[in-house]
């Protein structure tokens, strides 16, 4: 007598479709599936317990219990046969003694299947794509406790199949939204890059034709140009910081420096071009730090320009104070500037959203400076907040964490 090669069920197309949907097949050994195969094998006391999927032309073993081989061939397979009749387990207490598996390979003394439980694993639209099941080389029964077990196990399977499915796809979307998020970050750069030179030549230009002109020109004549001259400014600024923005990602890559935080502190009040009627206070101590240093500098120069750019007092002040411990570097901007209103305190971070309506110029900002800090110091492992009265004072308060360098 010959065994009985199991039939294909009548939906095999479309649950074959479903199993390669689960982009599972070949995949590596996880825990969360092994851990089920050996709790399996513990409740039913079985030599062998298996995550099987039945695939085209074999069973694939997704985990394995007491076995080492990771596929049979399908028309040796013990679950092909389980996956006909999905609503209700495949109980074989001797398979040398059923029909179906009679001289089958599998059931041969040195392979030991002799008994066999299988729980089809059924998905959401009632596809069987397997079975959880558990092998022993002598004839056993399953207590009803025992198989209640197999199938509560086996719905969790099918929960953890989902799961994965769900996270690839999930990975699949952050994959193509990280590769359009590269293109319009290039896209920025590119375009940002390309208008600063028109743009300089724009200002240019506009200072020769009023220098050129300067004995025919009236007083409206006159504020035209200036009107353009300030516009130039205003978008340069803003091509800058869109710049800044979209460069903060590979500024967090730099390696750690050893420098003076004075120092830091000088430079930035050089390119920010101090007047007289501003005054920052450093820190007294100054700390000698280790980190990022360009990074700090980017953050440190935003912070600074606003508190001076939206400040109403005749006379700046600016104090800065550091603090430290084991593992972060803590910083303090105070000034007396124009403050932020309360109802704008939650949203003062979030891209092109701006808390006053013009600067100390009469400039409106673009919204982009204080993004680009949070983004930085969330980079670099810390996070920052501000407090403010309006009128009064800002405060913000951020942190880094310490790194080493080499």
């Amino acid at each position: 007598m010959k065994m009985i090669v199991p039939a294909f069920p009548i939906n095999e197309d479309f649950r074959l479709e479903a199993l390669k949907s689960l982009d599972i097949l070949d995949t590596e050994s996880e825990k969360e599936f092994d851990e089920i195969t050996a709790l399996a094998a513990y409740l039913c006391d079985t030599e062998i317990a298996l995550i099987s999927l039945v695939d085209k032309d074999r069973q694939w073993f997704k985990s394995k219990h007491g076995l080492s081989i990771c596929e049979t061939p399908r028309e040796q397979s013990f679950c092909a046969h389980a996956i006909l009749e999905p609503d209700k387990p495949l109980i074989v207490k001797d398979a040398r003694l059923d029909k179906r598996f009679c001289n089958n390979p599998l059931t041969a003394e040195e392979k030991v299947v002799i008994f066999y439980a299988g729980i089809p694993l059924i998905d959401k639209n009632g596809f069987a794509l397997g079975t959880l099941c558990v092998i022993d080389s002598k004839p056993k029964e399953l207590s009803n406790k025992q198989l209640e077990s197999l199938k509560s196990l086996a719905n969790q399977v099918v929960i953890l199949f989902e799961l994965n499915k769900k996270n690839k796809d999930l990975e699949k979307v952050e994959g193509k939204l990280r590769k359009r998020n590269e293109s319009l970050k290039e896209f920025a750069r590119v375009i940002s890059h390309d208008l600063k030179m028109p743009l300089a030549n724009v200002i240019t230009t506009s200072d020769l034709l009023k220098l050129k002109l300067a004995n025919d020109l009236d007083k409206e004549t006159s504020e035209y140009f200036e009107y353009i001259k300030q516009s130039s400014f205003s978008m340069s600024d803003y091509i800058n910081d869109v710049l800044d923005h979209y460069e903060s990602d590979s500024l967090v890559q730099n390696k750690p420096e050893t420098f003076k935080l004075n120092h830091l502190l000088k430079e930035i009040s050089e390119l920010l071009s101090i007047k007289p009627d501003c005054t920052i206070n450093f820190p007294k101590s100054d700390p000698t730090l280790d980190c990022n240093k360009s990074a700090l500098k980017q953050i440190f120069f935003n912070l600074i320009g606003n508190s001076i750019k939206y400040n109403d007092k005749e006379h700046i002040i600016i104090d800065i104070e550091n603090t430290e411990d084991d593992i972060f570097y803590y910083f303090k901007i105070i000034d007396n500037g124009m403050g932020i209103p309360k109802d704008k305190i939650a949203s003062i971070f979030d891209l092109f959203t701006t808390a006053n309506g013009t600067d100390r110029s009469g400039n409106k900002g673009n919204g982009i400076g204080l993004s680009t800090v949070k983004k930085l110091v969330n980079n670099l492992g810390g996070c920052v907040k501000v407090t403010s009265s309006v009128g009064i004072q800002t405060v913000f308060d951020f942190s880094i964490k310490k790194q080493v360098s080499n």
